[in-house]
């Protein structure tokens, strides 16, 4: 029973990365500040666009120079989100970041690629972890077909890390991360799609491979937004078979009795935007949880009956992991505390990685002038408080 004691991380999906030189620009002006001022050992968790891996394999020894800067910076990796595909920082990105799903090649062959970059990257020793989208988006058509296509190219990726692990002695798993409306949402539909994966990888007579390459990356915040129960979620995984590879530190929006608290509902309405997606549910008295597909200023202002009758709200809003109240809203940063502990009991330590990637989109940070001081500092304190929680339970 123990937790991860490789240097903690943040993903670098908060910086602008379209290209080689943006990535590096991040590194240079962000990443590196930031581990000065924790002044703790920090790896920085790597989003490599599909347009960044086209260029690093581009250009011969681009990856291995890539691979250099990162030496000369000081800077380690065992970790990729290969989530967002394209540009996550585009004017609106919401349902789109589903996209390629799982049942397309460009998926694949994507994630391929950044495993094979990021086997470069590893230093001895040190499994990688590869986050990647709960396979599609509940709100899009899927033909009968899907999951099986699905099944079939996660199980090519399997092949693949195998015979990665092969040429090169390091081992990349894959980590699918459930969400909020999305094919894999909840825990019980990741125990349940599962387990149909490991039938179809036994059949295939690659059950070893396919469980040591494939797993998932528990997002405390959309877990959190689900209301599941924090450790027993992450007990029944465990109990199921299935493999935390990565646990994404993250905090939601949680607003208590909206129909007595108008002031948190105005100070809700402040966190609508057109970026990203912002799920939102509402915990009823009888137990029941309400959906809402996305934060908007009605829902938040006039909502219908039944959701301002509820106990509690919570969005998919990644807030920062160090507080706790964000004036009249709560944080879901004792859900955090949960996961951490929880995960403290398994027999093998899930990577660990602050993911707040909406630092530029946040109300505060919206109406002022983003300059990389602010977002340093915001960074800085996300691991300093994360960094207390991690030896609360140590």
């Amino acid at each position: 029973m123990t937790i991860s004691q490789l240097p903690l991380s943040y993903c670098t999906n908060v910086h602008i990365g379209r290209s080689i030189a943006e990535v590096n620009q991040g590194l240079d002006e962000i990443t590196c500040h930031v581990r000065d001022q924790f002044q703790h050992p920090l790896a920085a968790g790597l989003w490599l666009a599909q347009p960044v891996i086209c260029e690093l394999n581009a250009t011969d020894g681009a990856v291995q120079r890539f691979v250099e800067g990162m030496q000369n910076r000081g800077l380690t990796c065992h970790s990729l989100n290969a989530f967002p595909f394209g540009d996550f920082h585009s004017e609106r990105v919401k349902e789109n970041v589903y996209l390629p799903d799982w049942s397309q090649p460009e998926r694949l062959e994507y994630t391929v690629a950044c495993a094979e970059v990021l086997a470069k990257l590893l230093p001895d020793g040190v499994a990688g972890s590869i986050s990647t989208v709960p396979l599609g988006f509940k709100g899009f058509q899927h033909p009968e077909t899907f999951l099986d296509e699905c099944l079939d190219q996660l199980l090519e990726f399997a092949r693949q890390m195998d015979l990665l692990y092969e040429r090169t002695g390091k081992i990349v798993r894959l980590a699918i991360e459930p969400e909020p409306f999305c094919l894999v949402e909840t825990t019980a539909e990741a125990v349940e799609f599962f387990q149909r994966l490991w039938d179809r990888a036994d059949t295939a007579l690659i059950g070893e491979v396919a469980r040591q390459h494939l797993g998932l990356c528990y997002d405390v915040c959309h877990q959190a937004v689900e209301f599941e129960d924090i450790p027993c979620s992450i007990q029944a995984l465990d109990k199921a078979g299935i493999r935390i590879n990565k646990l994404h530190i993250s905090c939601a929006i949680q607003l208590d009795a909206p129909a007595e608290n108008e002031e948190g509902r105005r100070a809700l309405a402040a966190y609508v935007e057109p970026r990203y997606l912002h799920q939102t549910m509402a915990l009823t008295s009888s137990g029941q949880v309400l959906h809402h597909i996305d934060l908007n200023r009605e829902l938040a202002l006039e909502p219908e009956p039944d959701f301002l009758a509820a106990q509690q709200w919570r969005v998919h809003f990644h807030v920062p992991v160090d507080a706790e109240m964000l004036g009249p809203l709560k944080t879901t940063r004792d859900e955090l505390r949960q996961a951490l502990a929880a995960v403290s009991q398994l027999d093998y330590a899930p990577h660990l990685e602050v993911e707040t990637y909406t630092w530029e989109v946040l109300p505060d940070m919206a109406q002022q002038p983003r300059t990389p001081n602010r977002l340093i500092d915001g960074l800085v304190r996300e691991l300093v408080g994360t960094r207390e929680l991690i030896q609360a339970v140590s």
